[in-house]
């Protein structure tokens, strides 16, 4: 789990939009680009080149 006040301030490093915590992805959804940044050790690596591409059946 992330804390709410983190997540509230956090966002998408492309597209500057909000990001959505994935409990089963462990991780940042942005829905608008279609990535996922995982949460490792507690902090979210927030990098364009280390996001994982979100498929729709997924869902954001």
């Amino acid at each position: 789990m992330i804390d709410k006040d983190l997540l509230a301030i956090l966002a998408c490093p492309k597209c500057k939009g909000p990001v959505k915590y994935k409990e089963a992805e462990e991780g940042l959804a942005c829905e608008a680009c279609m990535l996922l940044y995982e949460i490792r050790d507690n902090i979210p690596v927030m990098v364009i080149e280390e996001a994982r591409e979100l498929s729709k059946e997924n869902g954001a």
